[in-house]
């Protein structure tokens, strides 16, 4: 439910919790004078930081594939050093020359 401010004549200020078809509360709760509601700024809504992205929440899985298909030199460096690490290696096997 929103919270709507308002004020009297005499200029107390009050807040109220209601909803929104809820008929607008009538009275200031220390003088009892005709209150009326006040337009207010609403919530503030800040963004801090370097920026919001629709890639910020992807899975690791997306980002992975977007990165392989994107082929930035550092990514392939590593798939490539991965690779490396990985592969049987190749001393101490014979080759046969006919």
């Amino acid at each position: 439910m929103p919270t709507y401010d308002y004020e009297c004549p005499k200029g107390h200020k009050f807040e109220a919790v209601q909803k929104m078809s809820d008929k607008p509360v009538a009275t200031c709760p220390k003088c009892r004078a005709r209150a009326r509601r006040v337009i207010s700024g609403g919530g503030g809504f800040l963004l801090k930081g370097e920026g919001f992205y629709k890639t910020d929440y992807r899975s690791e899985d997306y980002k992975k594939k977007a990165s392989a298909e994107s082929g930035s030199p550092s990514d392939k460096a590593e798939t490539s050093k991965k690779s490396e690490s990985t592969s049987p290696s190749k001393t101490g096997t014979k080759s046969e020359a006919s």
